[in-house]
């Protein structure tokens, strides 16, 4: 017996997470030039995203590699950490200013982002599921 296509759980990771999750990111940055009175040109917009992008795709390779669900938590910490540290790291590498206050900022607001929307899905599921 077969089972239909749709009833089987999918292995393939969900790529509207990593949309959502990139969006966030481009969000921070933009929501961060913009309170500094910086421009939203690209090339600008570019500088400042390139290292917390880089930070987000490591991040997800990582879930990914192992297999993780990444609407999870757990997931969304990895995610999360990879792109807060190594967006710092790769500012700092690259001669972008850095100072402890972004540090903080960035560490609270991606973890907002990050992890807010899979803490909604997590209370979401949860909810869903009627206990007998």
């Amino acid at each position: 017996m077969t089972t239909p296509r749709s009833a089987t759980p999918s292995r393939r990771p969900p790529w509207w997470a990593l949309a959502l999750d990139a969006v966030l990111v481009v969000a921070f940055v933009v929501i961060g030039r913009r309170s500094h009175a910086e421009g939203l040109d690209l090339t600008g917009l570019a500088t400042t995203l390139w290292p917390f992008a880089v930070g987000l795709v490591v991040g997800w390779l990582s879930v990914v590699g192992v297999r993780w669900p990444l609407p999870r938590l757990a997931s969304g910490a990895v995610v999360w950490v990879s792109t807060a540290v190594l967006g710092v790291l790769l500012r700092v590498a690259s001669g972008q200013g850095v100072q402890l206050s972004f540090v903080v900022v960035t560490i609270v607001v991606l973890g907002v982002f990050l992890l807010g929307w899979r803490g909604v899905a997590a209370l979401a599921r949860r909810g869903g599921r009627t206990r007998r």
